[in-house]
């Protein structure tokens, strides 16, 4: 079973930033899966849903402990779970390092300052599976902290719009039980 994790904030204020793209792309793949906001289950800190596809389970979890506090909802389902966070824990978060659009797999590393993936790391240790989903840096003088919780222009919701065939195509191998080497060697190409 893989649990496959979406980065964001809870509430309406940060509904649609740049900081939410784990939780908007997560959100999209249910959608599409036919599943609604009301099939979530409060559990672990988090909304979590159950999906069965391919003839595998796979489960997805929104931490609602906000973005600094992830690695708590996190350890809670892996736990829960007993699942081995180097082979089944796939996060899907933001990432300014990378530019618009792009998306990036990494098996472990550093958190690059972000701190979702500082408190993950706290919580279950360096090893696990990242998706990193670019958003570029912010132009000119805008501060960053203003820049990743700001809202998504119309040009950056359409390249999220754009890339949500990938990420779903991506979560369905992730499903059928692709290792991290193999989804590198399809997603991480420019």
């Amino acid at each position: 079973m893989k649990l496959i994790v979406g980065l964001g904030n809870p509430g309406e204020n940060y509904k649609m930033t740049r900081h939410n793209a784990g939780f908007i792309y997560v959100d999209e793949y249910l959608k599409e899966n036919g599943f609604r906001s009301r099939d979530y289950k409060n559990k672990f800190k988090g909304e979590i849903a159950e999906l069965n596809k391919l003839g595998k389970k796979a489960l997805f979890l929104k931490p609602l402990t906000f973005m600094n506090l992830s690695g708590e909802s996190v350890r809670e389902a892996v736990n829960f779970y007993k699942l081995d966070p180097a082979h089944d824990l796939f996060v899907i978060y933001d990432d300014m390092d990378l530019e618009l659009g792009r998306i990036k797999i990494r098996k472990n590393g550093r958190p690059g300052g972000h701190n979702g993936i500082k408190s993950i790391i706290s919580h279950v240790g360096p090893e696990f599976i990242r998706i990193k989903c670019g958003i570029g840096r912010p132009g000119g003088r805008t501060d960053v902290v203003n820049y990743v919780l700001g809202k998504l222009t119309d040009e950056e919701k359409e390249v999220l719009k754009e890339n949500r065939e990938r990420i779903n195509s991506l979560i369905d191998d992730i499903i059928d039980g692709k290792d991290a080497d193999q989804l590198m060697a399809v997603y991480n190409q420019k």
